[in-house]
This record gives C-alpha cells, structure tokens and sequence, in this order.
C-alpha cells in the first residue's frame, strides 16, 4: 500500500496536490547536457559535413533531446511524476545514441576513444566532474581537436546517464512509494476534510464553552436578583417595623 505523500500547504494552510516544484536548470545532469548541445552544434560545424549527412541532424536533435526532455520532465513531475518518468527516459535514451553517434565517429575516422589508465582521459575526467556550466566551457572548445571534442562529449554522456539513472531511480521508489497525481489528490482532499472537521469540532467546542460561561452567568444573575430581592424584603420590613414603633401625639397635645 502506499504511503500518504508529503503534501504541500499555501498560506492559508490549504492543502496542495502539486509536488514541490524541481529547479531543473539547478541540476548537473541537465547543465552537463546543455553542455553537449553546444559542443555538439561546433563538433558538427566543424568536422562534418553541412549537406548531405543525415548524421549531423541526428547528433544536433539527440543533444537537443537530452536537454529538452530533462527539462519537460522535471517541470511536468510537479502535476505527472508518470510523465517526468517517461520523458526522462527518452532523455536518457536521446543521451546514449549521442554516445554512440560520437564513437561511431572515432571509430570511422580511425581515431581513439580515451579510457582509464590514460593521463589525457585522466585530465578530461576530472575537468568533467569538477566542471558542469557551459562558462566553464565555452573558452576551451574551440581550442580542442575533433578527436579531443568527441572524447569530451563521450565523458560527459557517461556522466549525464549515471546521473539520470540514479535520479530516475530515486523518482520511480518515489512513484512506488507515494503514488501519483490522483494519490495525491485524494490525500490532499481528505486531509482538508479533516481540517475542516477539527476547525468544525474546535468551533462546537468553543461554543459549549461559552453556553456554559453564559448558564453560569445567567445562574450568579439569578442569585443576585434573589439577594436584592431578600434585601428589598428586608428593607420593608424595616421601614414597616420602624413606623409601628414611632411614638404617636397625646390628645391634649392636640386639644392645645
């Protein structure tokens, strides 16, 4: 069974069946791949040719995809994290048939692809991992040979399918784990059906609170009318008791 996902709240504190949202262009995998656009369309300009090789539009469109995919992806798994999936696949897949458009290169012009054990793989690598953003990048191009180019695009591509496997891994226990959008959604919806029930039972509570402050109220109300009443009681009996007992003027006070 799933487990309820994270949900998100605005302001307010009402809840959100959006997913927290991925600053894709904050990713290293997408600025390694935007990275292997630009190198790609140089690669292309200067070593093959502009007519008559379909090769060229593959390469250009296969970087492309890379890119463009990672950042759909991303940005569709705030609402989709099946359409983040797929299109992060197609991401992936894009990346390694740039790969193997870059080696078939070497390949066919007889030059080396690089590996371990090698002082100049050794220095491509470590540039590679330390380095991610095209700035890092732009100067060094064109000063690279296309053997040189290939064996950089090559290194890169390893480094973005790592990545993205690893990311695409996290997404899919993700998926498993929380479920989607509709997950989300009915999570979402009974939890702000069950803040409404406790702002409602808050609500009843306080108003029994102040039937009772009011009962009691109108009880010491009651009692202070009764005390005035035994006052007023009292009173009168006194002044009644006072005017019966006031002496009364003899007659031949009165005759005089």
């Amino acid at each position: 069974m799933p487990v309820p996902p994270n949900i998100r709240h605005y302001a307010d504190g009402t809840a959100s069946v959006l997913r927290k949202p991925v600053v894709y262009t904050a990713l290293r995998f997408y600025q390694r791949s935007d990275v292997l656009y630009q190198l790609t369309r140089l690669f292309c300009q200067r070593y093959l040719p502009s007519h008559g090789d379909r090769t060229v539009d593959q390469m250009v469109q296969a970087a492309r995809s890379t890119k463009q995919n990672i950042a759909e992806g991303c940005s569709d798994g705030q609402t989709s994290m099946e359409s983040e999936l797929k299109l992060l696949g197609v991401a992936r897949g894009s990346n390694k048939e740039l790969q193997e458009d870059y080696q078939d290169y070497l390949k066919r012009c007889g030059k080396h692809e690089w590996f371990g054990n090698n002082e100049r793989f050794d220095r491509l690598h470590t540039f590679c991992k330390e380095h991610s953003k095209y700035e890092d990048y732009r100067d060094l191009l064109p000063k690279l040979d296309d053997e040189e180019l290939a064996n950089m695009a090559i290194c890169l591509c390893h480094q973005v399918d790592a990545a993205l496997t690893k990311y695409i891994e996290q997404r899919d226990r993700e998926f498993t784990t929380e479920g989607g959008i509709r997950e989300r959604m009915t999570a979402a919806r009974l939890e702000q059906r069950q803040t409404q029930k406790e702002i409602i039972n808050g609500q009843e509570a306080t108003i029994n609170e102040l039937k009772a402050t009011i009962s009691q109220q109108e009880a010491t109300i009651n009692e202070l009318k009764a005390t005035i009443s035994r006052q007023e009681a009292m009173i009168k009996e006194l002044e009644e008791r006072t005017k019966d007992t006031s002496p009364q003027p003899s007659p031949e006070g009165r005759e005089s």
